[in-house]
């Protein structure tokens, strides 16, 4: 929804630095309930691409997926969206080495017990277990990439590194790849091969019968 879309520029703007008023009167106007923060854009791709596989909308559900710019935003974020903000119920996805950075964020927004998921290294390293690294190889190559791919493994770093790490680095290395197969590796996953974390933070947005916004500290 367009409306969803102001509301995640307006918060951006705000933790930025900017006014609070814009992220609060349409905090007021909208049905958000919750927020899903994420450190980057390709998390947000994966998690919507989920979701449109499940069938579901999320920003129609009233759920605000913010891509942060970086995992030690979050306290940040958390501050303004959670009990000293707007009261929103709060989630989100990381990586391992940054879930300090959410337990302490959440934790001195007055949030932390609210749930957050964390994945093993980082979700692209999550999605190529899932699939292997044949079925990524062939998805590399179905996106018209193996060139990219094949120039990239014969560079001298990628020597030593297992054909798993070889592709996790692999998305990283062009600006708006990792965004792209976020989207491609999710939707080629089999139904029983969605990794946990993002499987989890997926059912824990369902939406709540008969109740409008839920308490932020359920």
């Amino acid at each position: 929804m367009a409306d969803t879309g102001a509301f995640r520029e307006a918060v951006t703007a705000w933790a930025a630095g900017g006014p609070g008023g814009p992220a609060r009167e349409l905090a007021a106007r909208l049905p958000i309930r919750a927020v899903v923060l994420l450190e980057g854009a390709s998390d947000a791709a994966a998690v919507g691409a989920l979701a449109a596989r499940r069938g579901r909308d999320l920003a129609a559900e009233g759920v605000c997926v913010l891509p942060m710019g970086g995992a030690m935003s979050v306290g940040r974020f958390a501050h303004l969206l959670g009990p000293p903000g707007l009261g929103l119920r709060l989630t989100g996805l990381c990586d391992e080495a940054e879930r300090r950075f959410y337990a302490r964020g959440l934790e001195r927004a007055g949030a932390a017990r609210q749930e957050f998921f964390v994945c093993a290294a980082d979700l692209e390293d999550e999605l190529i277990r899932a699939l292997g690294v044949t079925r990524v190889a062939e998805l590399v190559r179905a996106e018209g990439d193996l060139r990219a791919l094949q120039t990239f493994l014969h560079q001298p770093a990628q020597r030593g590194r297992t054909s798993q790490q070889q592709l996790r680095r692999f998305l990283g290395t062009k600006k708006g790849r990792k965004i792209h197969y976020g989207r491609v590796l999710v939707e080629a996953l089999d139904d029983d091969r969605v990794p946990a974390p993002l499987d989890a933070l997926l059912t824990s947005l369902r939406p709540l019968e008969g109740r409008g916004r839920p308490d932020v500290t359920a």
